[in-house]
């Protein structure tokens, strides 16, 4: 019996790294795992390494209409979230003098305001109780040349967990970071 049982967890950029490892644990421990990709090919291969606990998703957690999609395959599985990893991100090396708006954009919005939405979205569908884990960096606490934003983008969401922990616990809801 493993420490997941019966438990629905959701963890985006769940196809590689870190997530599919956190995805493999979870289905060893007994949840469905529901896990997002933006790469159809590495998320196929992913769910097929997972089993038929696993649910892939395919999306972009930048995009509105994709996290919307997500929730609404978990919403059809008739349970409540107990646990989301909002683990999708990544990072793009640049220094201050060259890093381009939109490579600013690219990076906070994947790593930053991707987390938020991940979380936000999900609110109506955790029952009495929960937790939201939020996947951050070292980088987050220290300096680095060439990925300051990244950097940034990770410190807030330290910052944000923080805040969300204070704000959800009177549902019950954990958030870590």
């Amino acid at each position: 019996m493993g420490q997941l049982d019966g438990k629905v967890a959701v963890i985006t950029g769940g196809s590689a790294g870190i997530g599919l490892a956190t995805a493999q644990r979870f289905v060893r421990e007994g949840a469905r795992v529901f896990v997002t990709g933006r790469r159809e090919a590495e998320l196929a291969a992913a769910v097929d390494a997972l089993g038929s606990a696993a649910v892939g998703v395919r999306g972009d957690v930048t995009r509105s209409a994709d996290l919307e999609r997500l929730y609404a395959a978990v919403r059809a599985e008739g349970r409540p979230i107990d646990v989301l990893v909002a683990n999708a991100g990544g990072g793009k090396a640049g220094g201050v003098a060259e890093f381009t708006e939109e490579q600013f954009d690219l990076v906070s919005d994947l790593n930053f305001r991707a987390a938020f939405f991940t979380v936000q979205r999900a609110l109506p569908l955790f029952g009495e109780r929960g937790s939201v884990i939020l996947v951050g960096s070292t980088a987050g606490s220290s300096g680095s040349t060439r990925f300051g934003v990244y950097g940034a983008a990770k410190a807030a969401v330290r910052s944000m967990a923080r805040s969300m922990a204070l704000e959800l616990a009177g549902r019950g809801i954990r958030v870590n970071a």
